[in-house]
């Protein structure tokens, strides 16, 4: 194993215990990278809790996001989502899925939609899709992406945008860096918190999209800071 790989699992293992610490994940979620030698392929940790994930327990994945390299150890139910949503966007080099608290409520209120409210969170541009299950599994499923169909329509969902809601689920997050998707997962809980607070002082005032998108581009050149930060935070 060449030392840059082994850096990049040890990352992915450190970004599972920091999305742990901030209550983005508990014993469910998950994050993925896409593959940086083979695109087609993608790295996430065997189904075990977030934040007891070693480099050790990363698997590798192929394009219809079965284990590679006769791996037989168990996988996540839902690695669909990672594996679509990279076939559809060549920009997203990592996902987050969770069920971050927060953001739940935004994804079952459709008269409400999720949109950013202060610099830090302006990824979330115009406002959060939501996806519906019950469009492409009817009225009986868990909810969960468990197939590779279901996964297209969730990366559908998605689009262009960074952020999907999932009715009844959680939310799904995408980033050009791992650095990046897990800054914009824990963003996007602080952005979902600090919304429904504001709601009930009364209405309102939002990012326009054009400051939505100057800030994203701002704060796409202060990850380290934050990366550096939770790193000292989980003793990394």
């Amino acid at each position: 194993m060449s030392t840059a790989h082994a850096t990049l699992l040890a990352e992915i293992a450190t970004a599972n215990r920091i999305l742990a610490h901030h209550g983005v994940v508990d014993a469910f979620g998950h994050v993925s990278v896409r593959h940086p030698e083979k695109p087609d392929h993608f790295l996430l940790a065997r189904s075990m809790a977030p934040g007891t994930v070693t480099a050790d327990d990363i698997m590798v994945f192929g394009p219809g996001s079965e284990a590679v390299n006769g791996d037989e150890r168990r996988p996540y139910l839902e690695r669909y989502i990672h594996g679509e949503i990279y076939l559809a966007r060549p920009d997203a080099i990592s996902i987050v899925h969770s069920h971050s608290p927060s953001m739940v409520p935004f994804g079952v209120v459709p008269s409400v939609k999720l949109r950013p409210v202060f610099h830090m969170s302006g990824f979330l541009g115009k406002g959060a899709p939501v996806f519906e299950i019950r469009c492409c599994a009817g009225d009986d499923s868990d909810l969960l992406i468990r197939n590779r169909a279901l996964g297209a329509a969730l990366a559908k969902s998605l689009g262009e945008d960074t952020t999907v809601l999932m009715r009844g689920h959680g939310s799904t997050v995408v980033g050009g860096s791992l650095h990046e998707a897990v800054y914009r997962a824990i963003y996007a809980e602080v952005n979902a918190k600090i919304q429904a607070t504001s709601m009930q002082l009364g209405d309102v005032t939002y990012l326009t999209e054009g400051e939505a998108q100057a800030a994203m581009t701002t704060n796409r050149g202060q990850l380290a800071r934050a990366w550096n930060l939770w790193t000292s935070q989980i003793g990394t």
